[in-house]
């Protein structure tokens, strides 16, 4: 596995020629090779912007919390909801992760679904509810169990495991 990894010029350190454009260009073969400036993005509960293509075909955006494991990114979403349908139609997921305190320290995640995973699979689905409750301790940092399903449907989820196809990153944490 190799994830290209484009690094911006950013303005920490002032006014630059080529500031704004791609300074440094590597690969890593594995997220946890990410310099920890930006891992750490992934790792606090900082909401991430998905862009999936919607039904009219023009990006949809939408604020998700993040999660991971291991070199898999992890969106779960209700079955119901119209983004499920547009993932299914087209693989492709862009995530942006912004440092609330600098919006000059940021992290953009290109990733391409693998599988999916229903919450009624039987051999599977626990992990589904599993991993949902343990973003939502990350996220609201109370209670042992998601709790925000929908109470006027059975609320099920599916989970998207997506590999990683680029990284870009800008900026510095302060």
């Amino acid at each position: 596995m190799s994830i290209p990894v484009s690094k911006f010029v950013d303005v920490s350190q002032g006014v630059q020629a080529n500031q704004f454009a791609v300074g440094e260009r590597a690969k890593i073969t594995s997220i946890s090779d990410l310099d920890p400036t930006y891992k750490q993005l992934m790792d606090k509960p900082i909401a991430c912007v998905m862009a999936v293509i919607g039904g009219d075909g023009r990006p949809n955006l939408t604020p998700m919390w993040f999660d991971y494991e291991g070199d898999k990114v992890l969106v779960n979403v209700a079955v119901q909801r119209k983004k499920t349908e547009w993932i299914r139609n087209t693989p492709q997921i862009t995530m942006i992760l912004m440092n609330p305190e600098n919006m000059y320290h940021w992290m953009s995640i290109k990733v391409t679904v693998d599988r999916e995973i229903s919450e009624d699979d039987p051999g599977e689905g626990a992990r589904v509810t599993e991993q949902l409750d343990r973003i939502w301790k990350k996220y609201v940092g109370q209670g042992d169990e998601y709790g925000l399903r929908d109470p006027s449907i059975d609320e099920r989820r599916i989970l998207f495991e997506c590999s990683v196809d680029k990284i870009a990153t800008f900026g510095v944490p302060g």
